[in-house]
């Protein structure tokens, strides 16, 4: 089990141009991963769960900023709609599993049972301990189909989650990002760790264990994120066909810049 981040470290801020330097390395190595997924027809799922502001989608976008939405899906979720309501709970997530060659990223997953349904009521006592119950089963089922199951819990602290809001109330470009249960569920802070304990408690197996992820730096937790990622698969560099550009045919050649003329062009501003 691996230990806990030293104290005086994580105090620390990352400075920008040490984490851009790294981010690149570790992106360049997904690029080699996602080569080898797709050679191979690996099939994975990459779970992402977290209080509010705990910054999942910005660890998501670092993932995903420079590979192929292919074969790196992102999958978020809306609330559930009438219809999906009356299905088996895991059946609208299901729709979304990976294909040969895909990694599948779940901004959000099943396990919002655990998480904000039982906190904030949407699901009953019985619906929680039942989905806790049946969850580990489910997902050995998951593993026996071959397919890799990987789960991250980001852990932020009180007073980081309180900053982070405060920044989203205030700055204009940050307001997007609240939603209806930011607010409900600062308030309920104490509830929302009752339910990570029991989720941890439950669902952390040898088949699909939950790896905590400490995130009030949220450069350092977008690089320990992606390192630990990759070094859950024996990937190795796949050997790329040689490409070359052709050359551009002169058969047929015109001035096909003076045919746009009187055509509508965006104003040059800058």
């Amino acid at each position: 089990m691996a230990s806990k981040p030293d104290s005086k470290r994580a105090t620390l801020k990352m400075k920008r141009a040490d984490y851009m330097k790294e981010l690149r390395k570790l992106q360049a190595e997904l690029c080699h991963l996602q080569a080898w997924v797709k050679h191979n027809g690996i099939r994975a799922i990459v779970v992402f769960e977290g209080r509010d502001a705990a910054g999942k989608g910005g660890t998501i976008r670092a993932i995903t900023e420079r590979v192929s939405p292919r074969v790196f899906r992102t999958v978020a979720l809306p609330a559930p709609s009438d219809r999906e309501k009356s299905q088996m709970y895991l059946q609208r997530y299901m729709n979304h599993f990976p294909a040969a060659g895909e990694i599948v990223i779940f901004d959000r997953s099943w396990y919002n049972r655990a998480g904000v349904e039982y906190v904030m009521g949407f699901c009953t006592k019985e619906e929680h301990r039942r989905f806790l119950q049946l969850c580990p089963v489910v997902e050995n089922y998951i593993a026996d189909g071959g397919i890799q199951l990987i789960k991250y819990w980001l852990e932020v602290g009180d007073e980081e989650q309180k900053r982070r809001f405060e920044a989203r109330i205030t700055d204009p470009l940050r307001q997007w990002k609240l939603s209806a249960m930011d607010l409900p569920s600062r308030s309920k802070w104490y509830e929302y760790s009752r339910a990570r304990d029991m989720m941890l408690e439950a669902t952390d197996t040898d088949h699909a264990p939950w790896n905590i992820l400490p995130s009030d730096d949220k450069r350092r937790a977008r690089l320990n994120c992606i390192r630990h990622l990759l070094n859950q698969f024996p990937y190795e560099k796949v050997p790329a066909e040689e490409v070359k550009l052709p050359k551009r045919s002169k058969e047929g050649a015109y001035d096909d810049t003076a045919s746009l003329s009187g055509r509508n062009f965006v104003p040059q501003h800058y």
